[in-house]
Parts: structure tokens; C-alpha cells; sequence
């Protein structure tokens, strides 16, 4: 499982680490650190052309320490200051002393353009708000340049603890952070500009628990069902589906085949479009009869394509089960009584959706996705999946960690893949994992599944649907 932990925290730890190490040991762990990612990336040091964006906190004294590393293996080593008054003298020295070069921001431009690496070290990981005015030319002139750029913990003008970006921020193709994860490296939209991330480890003791956390496929391969000599189908969970319309009844249809392929051992379908669900899945159990007379279930799933249906969505939320609410339901549920419930509630929104829940523009919500989720699993006390290209999981409770999955693709964005999801993510609630893990684990399959099914092509939902057996095995079988 990779971890990220707060600013505070981070700096906590460091302090500890530092009273107990010799003066500057804890900056040159993260120098040798960053220079050996340099040198990896440019494969051949010796006569390369490396700029440094050099600022005044402890990330310029990282770029300056691992600066003097790479001009002592014979790479033509640049520092631009942007704050000479206030760079960290000690950095400095170093690469002087081993041949570097030092220059203000004046021609700054044209030595990217020239480099074939660009260190960016501009801001730390309490950097605020974008890019400082005389920083932008430089971010954009690395991001035209044909040279690699390495941001030191983090990409400068991204925030470290919620992932926003606030203005103008550096796109790195590397970023090698120090002791773990920052959230903002997990997160869209700072994620996009941090390219792919080495960590490096310094030695830092982390409490628990951390702000962060992001399955992998042992951490998800330990949660999934798995049925035992004894089980039958009633006892490995029944998952009811309360979903579709006369308008959208393909939305039924795409829920079972999600959870036909969760683990439960048997699926109840109430609505409107048993006829479609039945000519393609004839081994559900279908009901014209409405929820409360379907028969029992150890959890529901509500909402995909109901429409207008808010009576069905209202005996659902009733319920003293696990209750997974998705799209129209999620319009159509009664505020106080999903807050009222007492059996675990998962609410699955996308950006659109939850700006709707919130009361804010959908732009918000996008930009600052870690602050969205959270704000709506306590004010409606549920557990909530926020969908996008990180899909987030948070707890109404303090004290846990949020959940972040990043094993999706692009082409998930289809007509269906969310009803996919619903229905996968149900069948794991009925068959007994709480609402978080259910929606981390539904997430992470449905991720990977949308990868399996497209391989860099389009897929539609049905593929998605289709390929979660392939990524069951894949999970189990690597794990």
C-alpha cells in the first residue's frame, strides 16, 4: 500500500530525524537520492547539459546538493536563482566547488531550451497558490524546452496537502519525493503535473494513520470474497438491484453485469426492465414487486437509470442494509434520510453529481477533489466514492485515511461504465466488505478492467463489464 501523509507531518518527522542526525545528513540522503534519478533518466551524465531552477527553501538545496553530484560525474551543471538573497549557501558552495555555473533568471530561457535535463526546485511542499510571477517563464519555457524536467518532492506551484492547483505550476515527466507520498501526488488535478513519481526513502518514522493510502493488488487481493467449501449462494450475499426505466433500461442491464462478477452468490433485479435484464443474464432473480417484497438481500443498489422513480429510491434508503446509491438516486434521495440511516451508506457521484450534492460549480469540485469528498461524506454521513480520474474514497468519520485509486483509463468515460461499477461494487457490500472497502476495491477492479478492455482503444461499458473476471485473476494472481 502506498501511503501520503500531510505537510505537518512530514515536517514533524523530519525534525525528529534531523536532532538525531549529523547537521545537512538529512538533505544529502535526498540529494544522492535525486541525482541518482537524474542520472538514470539522462542514462549518459557525462558532458549533459543540466539546468537547475533554483529557490530559496530546502528543495533548492536539494537541487543544489544533487546538482554538484551530477557536475562532479562531468554534466555541464546551470543553477538559475530566483532568490540569490535568500538560496541555501551551503547548496551553493558545493556546486560551485565542483564546477558549476550560477546565473540570475535573465537568459534563463534559452538555457532550457538547450538543456537536456531541468531540475525544478523552485518551491517546497509549503508552496501556496501557483507559480510566483517571475517563476511562469521559466515553468513555461521547461515545458517547451525537448528536456526532461525532475521536480524535487513535488512539481513547484501544486499543493502538497489537497492536490489543487491554484495558477501557473510546473509539469515534470519525474518527480522524486523524500519519505513518502504527499497528497498532492496521488491526487488530480496536481497529479497530471507530476508525471511518474520515485520515492526515496530518508529514513522518516510516519504515524498512523496517513492522510492518504492507495491499494495495491496485495492489499486487494487480501479483501476480496472469496466463497469457502461450505458456502451456497445465499451465503456468500445476495445483491438486489434496484435500477433502470422504460427510458434507460440498458442502465439495469449494466448494473447486473457488474454484479454478477462481485462476489456475491446471487442477484435480485426489481424494476422495470426485468425482460432485458433476464434475455441477457437469465440466472437473475427478477421482481415486478418492488423492493420490499424482492425477497432478502444483504445489500441494495439504487439509482442507475431510475429516472424520476423516487419512491423505489425512498424504500431502498429505508432499509436497514448496506445501501449503494448512484446516479438519479443520488438526485432523487432524501437528504435526512440518507443521514438518518443506520446500515452503511455508499454514495458513488461524479464531479457533476457531486457539485449538485454540495451546491457548488462542478469546477470546484474538480479542483479541489480532496475537499469535495470529504466535505460530502460528513454532511451526509455516508461513505462516498467520488469518481474521476482518481477516484477518491472517504469515510464520514475522522480518523481513516481517504482512499485513492488511480488504476483507471480515459476510456472509462463511456455511457454505462458508472452502472458497471454501481452493480460491482454492490455485490462486494453484499458479500461483506464495509462501504469503504467495498468502494475501493469495486474502483480499483472496474480500473482495471476498463485498462484490460481497451489496451489504448475505445471500449464500452459491456467490455468493462466483461473483462472484471480477467482483472479478479490478475489482482489474486500477482498479489
Amino acid at each position: 500500500m502506498r501511503t501520503a501523509y500531510s505537510v505537518e507531518t512530514v515536517r514533524a518527522a523530519e525534525r525528529e530525524l534531523m536532532a538525531r542526525l549529523p547537521e545537512g545528513a538529512l538533505m544529502q540522503r535526498a540529494a544522492a537520492g535525486l541525482a541518482a534519478a537524474c542520472a538514470e533518466l539522462l542514462g549518459r551524465v557525462y558532458g549533459s547539459r543540466v539546468v537547475l531552477l533554483v529557490g530559496s527553501g530546502d528543495n533548492g538545496g536539494d537541487a543544489l546538493y544533487a546538482g554538484a553530484r551530477l557536475a562532479r560525474r562531468g554534466a555541464g551543471v546551470t543553477a538559475v536563482l530566483l532568490s540569490p538573497e535568500r538560496v541555501h549557501a551551503a547548496g551553493l558552495a558545493a556546486l560551485r566547488r565542483a564546477g558549476g555555473r550560477v546565473t540570475g533568471t535573465d537568459g534563463a530561457e534559452e538555457l532550457i531550451g538547450r538543456a537536456d535535463l531541468v531540475v525544478d526546485g523552485i518551491v517546497g511542499i509549503g508552496g501556496k497558490g501557483g507559480l510566483r510571477p517571475e517563476a511562469v517563464p521559466l515553468a513555461e519555457a521547461a515545458a517547451r524546452a525537448r528536456a526532461a524536467v525532475v521536480a524535487v518532492d513535488l512539481p513547484s506551484g501544486v499543493d502538497a496537502d489537497t492536490g489543487e492547483v491554484r495558477g501557473a505550476a510546473v509539469r515534470a515527466d519525474l518527480t522524486v519525493t523524500f519519505g513518502t507520498h504527499k497528497p498532492g501526488l496521488l491526487v488530480d488535478p496536481a497529479r497530471e503535473h507530476a508525471g511518474s513519481v520515485r520515492l526515496v526513502d530518508i529514513g522518516l518514522t510516519l504515524p498512523e494513520p496517513a492522510a492518504l493510502e492507495a491499494l495495491q493488488h496485495a492489499d486487494v487481493a487480501r479483501l476480496l470474497p472469496s466463497p469457502s467449501a461450505e458456502s451456497d449462494k445465499y451465503r456468500r450475499g445476495v445483491v438486489g438491484i434496484a435500477a433502470g426505466s422504460a427510458r434507460y433500461p440498458g442502465a439495469a442491464v449494466l448494473a447486473v453485469s457488474g454484479a454478477l462478477r462481485g462476489g456475491a452468490g446471487a442477484v435480485r433485479y426489481v424494476g422495470p426492465a426485468g425482460g432485458a435484464v433476464l434475455s441477457r443474464f437469465p440466472e437473475t432473480l427478477v421482481s415486478d414487486r418492488g423492493p420490499r417484497k424482492a425477497g432478502r438481500v444483504q445489500a441494495w443498489v439504487v439509482g442507475p437509470g431510475a429516472g424520476d422513480d423516487a419512491e423505489t429510491v425512498a424504500e431502498v434508503v429505508g432499509t436497514d442494509v448496506p445501501v449503494l446509491i448512484d446516479a438519479d438516486g443520488l438526485r432523487l434521495a432524501d437528504r435526512e434520510a440518507v443521514r438518518g440511516r443506520t446500515a452503511p451508506t455508499l454514495m458513488t457521484p461524479h464531479a457533476g453529481e457531486a457539485a449538485a450534492l454540495l451546491g457548488v460549480a462542478r469546477e470546484e469540485v474538480e479542483g479541489a477533489r480532496l475537499a469535495a469528498v470529504r466535505e460530502l461524506a460528513g454532511r451526509y454521513r455516508a461513505t462516498v466514492l467520488l469518481k474521476g480520474s482518481t477516484t477518491l474514497v472517504a469515510d464520514p468519520a475522522g480518523g481513516t485515511a481517504v482512499r485513492v485509486n488511480a488504476t483507471g483509463t480515459p476510456w472509462l468515460a463511456t455511457a454505462g461504465s458508472g452502472d458497471v461499477l454501481s452493480g460491482l461494487t454492490g455485490s462486494l457490500l453484499a458479500a461483506g466488505l464495509s462501504a469503504r472497502d467495498a468502494g475501493s476495491v469495486g474502483a480499483y477492479l472496474h480500473g482495471l478492467a476498463g485498462r484490460l478492455a481497451s489496451r489504448g482503444t475505445p471500449a464500452a461499458a459491456t467490455d468493462v463489464a466483461s473483462s472484471l473476471p480477467d482483472a479478479w485473476r490478475d489482482v489474486t494472481a500477482t498479489a
